[in-house]
């Protein structure tokens, strides 16, 4: 299971630079995700070898101006409930403030490690002056400077050593399907809908995730889990914050699942919040179907169901090569169909193509359609070959890979997909030198 860290803090003491300095810093970082996707508010993290998710909770701020203490407590709260590690930043220039106290007040109750920043500690003298924070009982502190980053290594080195190392998963442990989407999608009524018709449960297994089922179930003649998150919706403490705590959820789901199975709720259009439930499917990497569901609601004319499609495929480019399928959970339509293809992009996941047969296909592609010649350089490719990873990742061999642009590596992502049917599951692919 991945780590989630989360930075908490008042506002304007700078949670969102940090963030942006740990998931940006050297070339081990796997990768930023705009918004959680668009918004920048969470990324994947890697020092010291260890892999962990960051989440900015200043990110979701809710007000204008003056926001309220209550706003940043409810933050914190979810922050404490749903991350494994907390950091807390608190500001050396303007010293401990009565919101400082009143997270630390919260976080000192917690059994989770916590990591106390001083930010903006960018010389000698305001080195002493962060004393004080020895005043919020949290006991030790690193000063860091999130603008220029003095300092974050050593929070960074800190952290990294509480980060269990990642366990490689079982090969015979089932896979699971994780259906994930915005409150009232339908989510749980789809599970229900799988479970009351086809009752060959065996188990109910209390998931990892507070709030999340895994059911084991049996479909098509294959075993599975399914992960019923209904955990991503909405508390009684959570009310603006509501994007925030599905995402939170979303995250710690997704990140522990082979295929996502995103519901969109038809009556709405495609939002920024399904937006952000994709992009962290895509981005972790996983297998992603897309369920419309309440088609049923829909009132429907000729090119309906088409216009609808384009407009979700428009949404989600430039991977667009993800199966779309519109369901009523109501009436049963199609449920089977959306969990028969999960089993088929679960297999699209872990599809291995023998080298020789890759080669065979992809050099015969590169060769009637090669790279263009950059600065008067061609790029010549001799061998491809998968790399033995979770998800797909293919290597092309060439001599000069720092010429080959992007529009060319979507080309040759394009033709993998054609010829290997690589349906509803992200690729990877590296041009390296031979």
């Amino acid at each position: 299971m991945n780590t989630i860290v989360a930075i908490v803090g008042r506002p304007n003491v700078g949670k969102s630079t940090l963030f942006n300095r740990l998931i940006q810093r050297r070339d081990a970082i796997v990768d930023s995700v705009s918004g959680v996707t668009r918004d920048r508010h969470y990324g994947k993290s890697d020092w010291n070898g260890k892999n962990f998710s960051v989440i900015d909770t200043g990110g979701y701020a809710v007000g204008s101006d003056d926001i309220f203490e209550e706003e940043i407590r409810k933050q914190v709260d979810l922050a404490i409930d749903e991350a494994d590690i907390i950091v807390f930043v608190v500001d050396v220039t303007e010293g401990i403030t009565p919101m400082d106290t009143e997270v630390a007040n919260l976080l000192r109750k917690i059994k989770k490690p916590v990591f106390m920043a001083v930010n903006k500690v960018d010389n000698a003298m305001r080195e002493e002056e962060a004393y004080e924070f020895y005043n919020l009982g949290l006991g030790e502190y690193y000063t860091i400077s999130s603008i220029n980053g003095s300092g974050t290594g050593e929070l960074l080195d800190a952290v990294a050593k509480i980060i269990p190392e990642d366990v490689e998963e079982e090969a015979d442990e089932l896979p699971r399907f994780a259906v994930v989407g915005r409150p009232n999608a339908g989510k749980s009524s789809f599970i229900n809908a799988l479970i009351g018709v086809e009752r060959n449960i065996v188990t109910d297994i209390a998931g990892t995730t507070r709030d999340s089922i895994d059911t084991k179930y049996n479909r098509f003649g294959f075993d599975f889990n399914l992960v019923d998150t209904a955990g991503i919706r909405r508390k009684a403490k959570v009310k603006e914050d509501l994007e925030f705590y599905s995402v939170m959820r979303a995250v710690r789901t997704i990140e522990h699942c082979d295929v996502a199975i995103v519901m969109i709720d038809a009556t709405r259009s495609f939002e920024g919040q399904d937006q952000s439930i994709f992009w962290l499917a895509e981005k972790n990497k996983k297998g992603v179907v897309v369920l419309i569901n309440k088609w049923d609601l829909v009132d429907k004319e000729t090119n309906t169901m088409r216009d609808y499609e384009a407009m979700v495929r428009k949404e989600i480019a430039p991977f667009t090569d993800v199966p779309i399928i519109f369901t009523s959970v109501l009436t049963k339509q199609r449920i089977f169909k959306a969990i028969e293809t999960a089993v088929q992009v679960f297999e699209n996941r872990k599809k291995r193509i023998p080298t020789s047969k890759l080669n065979e296909t992809m050099l015969e592609v590169v060769k009637q359609n090669s790279p263009p010649a950059w600065k008067g350089k061609f790029v010549k490719i001799k061998y491809c070959m998968q790399l033995p990873t979770i998800t797909p990742q293919f290597v092309f061999f060439c001599n000069l890979p720092q010429y080959v642009r992007d529009p060319y590596k979507r080309f040759v992502e394009n033709k993998l997909r054609e010829i290997y049917d690589f349906q509803g599951v992200p690729i990877i692919i590296h041009f390296r030198q031979k």
